[in-house]
């Protein structure tokens, strides 16, 4: 399966998550920058509230879209196992890579919300949304920071996905939907025939 954009992936993840979710107290929390107009499209079909929950990929030096583990809001960590050792990062590395992506996730968190507290998710379902799966890293995290919030249920989504990282995930969500599991996946871009990066004008908007 290819998809146009971002929009396109969106209503399609929506038309398989129509009947997995009827109620209305949902939420969608989509992860910025790109997982934001693919989760507009969810939360517009499901006709339910959408949030960002901004995760943040640790990038190895010099391959930053390598993933060596991720960070998310609540003090959440998580490292791809054997990624730091392969490449000869130390506990140090590591650190350092938390903390200049600490800054970066406080900047989006201050630009998309505006002062906005994060809506309470005590009680009901939350859908995290994202654009593509591929080491599963930035999923795994939010995923654990969602349920520091407790809500009753948890949905992972995606539109493409690395079939093995889809497989993993439900030990930590209550269900994963990858619409696509291609194998070899490669890369989550080489699945949309529009990639092209999302801005943070697009995801403010998308948000208003």
């Amino acid at each position: 399966m290819m998809f146009d954009d971002r929009a396109h992936a969106g209503r399609v993840l929506a038309e398989l998550l129509i009947p997995r979710v009827r109620e209305k107290t949902a939420m969608v929390l989509a992860l910025p920058r790109g997982g934001v107009p693919v989760g507009y499209e969810v939360a517009k079909a499901l006709g339910v509230p959408l949030d960002v929950l901004v995760a943040r990929k640790l990038g190895a030096p010099g391959n930053p879209e390598y993933a060596v583990g991720a960070i998310a809001p609540g003090g959440v960590r998580v490292l791809t196992p054997d990624a730091a050792a392969l490449l000869g990062l130390s506990c140090a590395d590591v650190d350092a890579l938390a903390r200049e992506e600490a800054k970066e996730l406080a900047r989006r968190e201050a630009l998309y919300r505006r002062g906005r507290r994060p809506q309470a998710l005590e009680g009901r379902t939350a859908i995290i949304v994202d654009d593509g799966l591929a080491t599963g890293a930035t999923m795994l995290a939010a995923i654990r920071s969602v349920r520091l919030r407790r809500p009753d249920r948890v949905i992972a989504a995606v539109p493409v996905g690395d079939k093995d990282v889809c497989a993993a995930l439900r030990r930590e969500a209550d269900e994963v939907i990858c619409a696509t599991t291609p194998e070899p996946l490669l890369a989550v871009g080489n699945w949309y025939r529009d990639f092209a990066q999302t801005t943070d004008e697009e995801v403010l908007a998308l948000l208003r």
